[in-house]
């Protein structure tokens, strides 16, 4: 059903009068004529009555009149649900527990009158493929792995770097250390069931390993964080990498010792993806934020893959 005919005939309804209903349209009296006909067309009913005083209501007329109102103040509220800063921004955080959780707390908290709606989307393909057709707005990621450089529609930034630290239970022989360095993990197993081929990690942790000489297994299904904190506690052979920023809770029985990792610290860098052409207000708003608390990146003593976006 055509809008602009259902919006003439509630104009007419009210107005009572054609011509008073043209003005108000800002079209012709036949213009509103034409519109009205086609309209009692479509319905198969007459809907005015034409009297000296001016044009009437049927009873069909006044039955139809609430459900056109109705028809209208729906299509406004679907046009206000994609109008430009109407609704949530909606951003990618790959993980409820990763740092980019953490970051878009803080901006809830800089920014408790902008609405979100967060999502999790593990694969950067995916998120990409959303961002660009406009599912999401934003989307944390760590870019631009070899052979997979962003669309040039895609913009990003670098948010945050992000340092590894080395996660072992009570009878770890480094359990004890205060910083262990980088170099001294050759020959210790760190076990990284969540490393899954073809995601920006696996890129980074398969550089981090060929520099520096390092076992990552990935051996086994992942059964979740909970599961990995367990099997790390219970066994004294087995370590893992944790980002500095991660926020996990074990039962205090087991002893898990997070192990600043140094000479140099590897830091995972954290980066914003959206659509160049996006014009949510509060996507803006995000960036300025990210901008404000983001420290220095490519800091003397830290390292990151060649590939990584510099800034």
């Amino acid at each position: 059903m055509d809008l602009d005919t259902v919006r003439t005939f509630v104009a007419a309804a009210d107005a009572g009068q054609f011509q008073e209903a043209a003005a108000e349209l800002a079209v012709t009296q036949q213009a509103v004529s034409k519109r009205i006909a086609a309209l009692e067309r479509s319905l198969g009913v007459r809907l005015f009555t034409r009297t000296p005083r001016g044009a009437e209501l049927t009873i069909d007329g006044q039955a139809f009149l609430p459900h056109a109102r109705e028809l209208l103040r729906a299509a406004e509220r679907a046009v206000a649900s994609v109008r430009t800063g109407s609704r949530p921004l909606r951003v990618d955080i790959i993980a409820s527990r990763g740092a980019a959780s953490g970051l878009m707390r803080g901006f809830h908290r800089a920014h408790p009158g902008i609405e979100l709606d967060v999502l999790m989307l593990l694969d950067i393909d995916e998120a990409v493929s959303a961002i660009r057709s406009g599912a999401i707005d934003a989307s944390f990621r760590a870019v631009a792995a070899p052979g997979r450089p962003l669309p040039p529609d895609v913009a990003s930034v670098r948010v945050l770097d992000e340092p590894l630290q080395l996660l072992t239970g009570p009878d770890h022989v480094l359990a004890g250390a205060r910083s262990v360095p980088l170099a001294g993990l050759a020959g210790h197993r760190i076990w990284m069931p969540g490393v899954v081929p073809g995601t920006e990690w696996t890129a980074y942790y398969d550089d981090l390993v060929a520099e520096f000489g390092l076992t990552i297994e990935a051996t086994g299904p992942n059964f979740g964080s909970d599961a990995l904190l367990d099997t790390i506690a219970d066994t004294p052979a087995l370590g893992t990498f944790m980002g500095e920023h991660t926020r996990l809770v074990w039962p205090a029985g087991h002893g898990l010792r997070r192990i600043p990792v140094t000479d140099p610290t590897p830091v995972y860098p954290h980066s914003l993806l959206w659509h160049r052409d996006n014009p949510h207000p509060a996507l803006t708003t995000l960036r300025t934020h990210l901008a404000a608390a983001a420290a220095g990146h490519g800091a003397a003593g830290t390292w990151t893959p060649h590939w990584v976006i510099p800034r």
